[in-house]
């Protein structure tokens, strides 16, 4: 878990607003009990997670596409190629929504914006520092035209059907919940 404390009460707030202002439907299934808080979502969400991410094409049609993503700093993190259609409509329309999910045990949605992160980025080298780690090589060596993206969330909700359950048996640590 890289997040500091600034990252998890951001995140904190994002979640609780989200939660907030969800309909009395998602309410209804994610209720207070079963809602993830920050410090439980960056323990359970370490490494690589298979996001299902939705893009938008020119002609306003839905496109989803598979990806490893990264929650770093309480965000969705993740490359791709630039000349994926992904990354075509990301520029064009940053708008997204990320799932990931784990059958009916564990959820986290979120919308936002995507960031492209180019080299210059103050948090690129970070970022290509912590997928290296993870892969044993620079996803910029993967491609000339690789692009390393992050959700700006917008709006965002942690679930877990079993919630005490699955915390326990992911190991999450007593005082990192709740």
């Amino acid at each position: 878990m890289l997040e500091t404390p600034a990252d998890l009460d951001r995140l904190q707030a994002l979640l609780d607003r989200s939660h907030a202002g969800a309909g009395s439907h998602l309410r209804g299934i994610i209720t207070d009990e079963r809602t993830l808080t920050a410090r439980e979502l960056t323990g359970l969400l370490t490494g690589m997670r298979t996001l299902a991410v939705a893009t938008v094409t020119a002609a306003g049609e839905p496109r989803i596409s598979g990806l490893d993503g990264h929650l770093l700093h309480g965000r969705w993190v993740f490359t791709t190629s630039g000349s994926a259609h992904k990354a075509h409509h990301l520029r064009a329309r940053p708008a997204t929504s990320a799932a990931y999910l784990e059958g009916d045990d564990l959820g986290v949605f979120t919308h936002g914006h995507v960031e492209f992160l180019g080299p210059d980025h103050p948090d690129r080298a970070e970022v290509e520092a912590h997928l290296t780690a993870h892969y044993g090589s620079s996803p910029s060596s993967w491609g000339d035209d690789i692009v390393y993206c992050r959700v700006e969330p917008t709006w965002m909700v942690g679930y877990a059907f079993q919630r005490s359950a699955l915390l326990a048996d992911r190991g999450v640590p007593e005082d990192a919940r709740g």
